[in-house]
C-alpha cells in the first residue's frame, strides 16, 4: 500500500488536522448553528455534506497537483513554499483577528436533512478560503519525487474527515454549552488561535527549512 504515507508524516497530519478542526470558522458556525437551531440531526447532516466537499477538494488537489508533479516538479516545489508563506499568513490572521466564530440559536422554518446536507457542501466548496487552504496545505507533507504522491495527497485529504470527527461530533452533540463557552469564555478560543498559529508557523518553518538543504 504505498499510497500510505510513513507514521511521522500522518502523526504530523493527525496533529495539525486535530488543531484545525478545534479552531472556529464557517464550517463550525455552520454545525453549531443548526444543532442550536434544529437539533443535532441537523448539524450532523451540515457536517456530512461537508466532509463531501473535502473529498472533492481532495479529489481535485490530487489530480491537478499530480498532473504538475509530472509537468515540473520544481514547479511542485514552488507551490510547496507557497503554500508555507499561505500556513504563516493564517497564523498570522488567527492572532491578530482571532476566530470567526457567532452561532446564533435561530427560532424558522426548519430544513429537512438534505437540504441541510446541500447548505454543508455549498459552504465547504464555495468558500476560497479551503480551496486555497487544501492546495497549500496538503503538499507539505508529500515529497515532490515521491511517485506515489497523487495516492498519498487523496489518502492523507480523505484521512481528514476521520480525525476531524471525534473533536467536531462532541462540539454538535453538546452544541448549546459549547457556543456558551466560546461566547462567554473568549480566553478558550484564543488558545484555539494560538494553537492553530503555532501549528502551522512550525509547518511554514519545516517546508521552508527542507528546501535550503
Amino acid at each position: 500500500m504505498n499510497f500510505i504515507p510513513e507514521w511521522p508524516v500522518i502523526l504530523q497530519f493527525a496533529i495539525a488536522t486535530f488543531v484545525l478542526s478545534i479552531t472556529p470558522g464557517p464550517d463550525m458556525t455552520l454545525f453549531v448553528g443548526r444543532a442550536l437551531s434544529e437539533g443535532k440531526a441537523a448539524g450532523f447532516a451540515c457536517l456530512a455534506g461537508a466532509s463531501t466537499g473535502v473529498v472533492v477538494h481532495t479529489t481535485m488537489v490530487a489530480i491537478g497537483l499530480s498532473a504538475l508533479i509530472v509537468a515540473s516538479p520544481s514547479a511542485f516545489l514552488v507551490l510547496k513554499i507557497v503554500g508555507a508563506g499561505y500556513l504563516v499568513w493564517l497564523a498570522y490572521q488567527a492572532i491578530r483577528h482571532g476566530s470567526a466564530f457567532s452561532p446564533e440559536k435561530q427560532v424558522g422554518q426548519s430544513h429537512t436533512l438534505f437540504q441541510n446536507w446541500l447548505t454543508g457542501l455549498g459552504i465547504n466548496l464555495l468558500n476560497p478560503k479551503i480551496i486555497l487552504f487544501f492546495m497549500t496545505f496538503l503538499p507539505q507533507f508529500v515529497s515532490a519525487s515521491d511517485p506515489h504522491a497523487p495516492g498519498k495527497l487523496f489518502f492523507l485529504g480523505v484521512l481528514f474527515i476521520p480525525l476531524a470527527l471525534p473533536v467536531v461530533a462532541p462540539m454538535i452533540i453538546a452544541a448549546d454549552r459549547f457556543s456558551r463557552l466560546l461566547r462567554k469564555n473568549p480566553t478558550v478560543t484564543r488558545i484555539t488561535d494560538w494553537l492553530f498559529a503555532g501549528v502551522f508557523s512550525a509547518f511554514a518553518a519545516k517546508i521552508l527549512m527542507a528546501q535550503a538543504k
